[in-house]
């Protein structure tokens, strides 16, 4: 018989991930145990998003064969963005691709011409980047 609590905590990450995400429209429904596996459920704002969410699946577990999961999209393919306080494209890529130097493909896809003028309350699109 699985361990609930033990999978629970492997998949911590991914929970926390899409938790993350919540303010922009995710939601973690919940978890349980179906047969062997971590029954996860949970909806997101954008493919950009279910990509992120993968990539911690994948870190967490490459083969996830013991994860059943319904995360669903609610949303279209890119994301969106508000600008807080000490935010930079720097740190906006890193929450939705994983990795900081992505930043010019949010600046081409929200059409700046410098990436360093953004604003504290300026909406951008998050463009999915094929890999």
């Amino acid at each position: 018989m699985a361990d609930f609590q033990a999978l629970q905590q492997k998949y911590a990450p991914v929970v926390d991930m899409i938790k993350k995400f919540e303010p922009y429209g995710a939601k973690f429904v919940g978890s349980d145990l179906v047969g062997e596996q971590y029954h996860l459920v949970a909806q997101v704002p954008s493919q950009v998003v279910l990509e992120r969410v993968w990539d911690i699946i994948k870190q967490v577990d490459p083969q996830y064969a013991d994860l059943k999961h319904e995360i669903s999209n609610t949303g279209g393919q890119d994301g969106s963005y508000t600008i807080q306080s000490g935010d930079n494209l720097s740190k906006v890529s890193d929450l939705f691709y994983g990795h900081a130097n992505k930043y010019n493909e949010i600046a081409k896809a929200n059409h700046l011409a410098d990436a360093n003028k953004i604003q504290v309350g300026q909406l951008l699109d998050i463009p999915l980047i094929k890999s």
